[in-house]
């Protein structure tokens, strides 16, 4: 499929953090310039440890409905010239999505947002949806809000004006992860925004070598480290406008990536590669 018929897809479920992946999902839509489809699956309200809100809440099936429409109409007037698809579907949660990863050019999700020190948690079934995806999916903690992903503006000016936060990457030493990197280069140049890569000291100085002259627009500023880069991973997030990870197509995120998806500072992209 060519990427222009791709969409940037939403999983709504009437609460109110999925409603905040829903309008990060619209910046993203905007951003690159795809339609935003937002679905609903399932027949069944949102239970406990739901997929698409990763939160203990249960929401009535006629509230997820509203919630559906209602987020159709006021994304609608927030981003006039976006082209909104608003869908429900009777297929169960997971195989939904994962049908709907097929033709999207990024699957969001909401997440419950971090309390305190623990961070925040990821239900099993959206951590199988993000460990089965033939495409990225974001995570987007809820509260997330649009000034979140820009510099802080301390002159009055518009937040909508700021330059945006760095897009941050964690790269391992397999130079083969070209969707990985390319998905980084990509998402940074969208918003021309700078890229932080952090990566072992033992990384070949070659690997973002072909990157860097195809985006030649994008500063790009590396972190090598000695040992665990989760750490310094989790330093930079804080100062992010989004975290991207990876795994192998066929694996589910490690207990690397997990701890990061759990405590990171922004929305994460879990991004399949080879």
């Amino acid at each position: 499929m060519s990427t222009d018929t791709r969409t940037i897809t939403v999983g709504i479920d009437g609460s109110r953090s999925s409603l905040d992946a829903a309008d990060w999902a619209a910046r993203e839509a905007q951003r690159r310039r795809l339609p935003l489809r937002l679905l609903h699956a399932g027949t069944e309200p949102a239970v406990s440890g739901g997929v698409f809100d990763i939160d203990d809440i249960d929401v009535p099936a006629g509230r997820t409905r509203a919630a559906l429409d209602r987020a159709a109409i006021e994304l609608s007037y927030a981003h006039p010239a976006l082209d909104i698809i608003a869908r429900r579907t009777a297929t169960p949660p997971v195989p939904a999505l994962l049908a709907a990863a097929v033709e999207a050019e990024t699957l969001v999700l909401g997440s419950r947002g971090r309390t305190g020190s623990a961070g925040f948690p990821v239900g099993s079934v959206a951590l199988g949806v993000a460990a089965r995806a033939d495409r990225p999916v974001v995570l987007v903690r809820a509260g997330e809000l649009p000034e979140d992903e820009r510099v802080p503006v301390v002159d009055g000016s518009a937040p909508s004006t700021a330059p945006y936060l760095p897009v941050v990457l964690g790269l391992d030493p397999d130079a083969s992860a070209d969707d990985l990197i390319g998905y980084a280069f990509d998402t940074a140049a969208v918003r021309s925004a700078p890229l932080h890569v952090v990566h072992p000291w033992t990384l070949p100085t070659s690997t973002l070598r072909p990157w860097r002259h195809r985006f030649p627009g994008t500063t790009v500023r590396e972190h090598p480290v000695d040992g665990d880069p989760g750490p310094r991973l989790l330093e930079t997030s804080a100062r992010a406008g989004l975290l991207v990870v990876g795994r192998r197509t066929g694996r589910g995120p490690g207990r690397a990536e997990r701890s990061l998806i759990r405590h990171a500072g922004c929305p994460v992209a879990v991004v399949p590669h080879d």
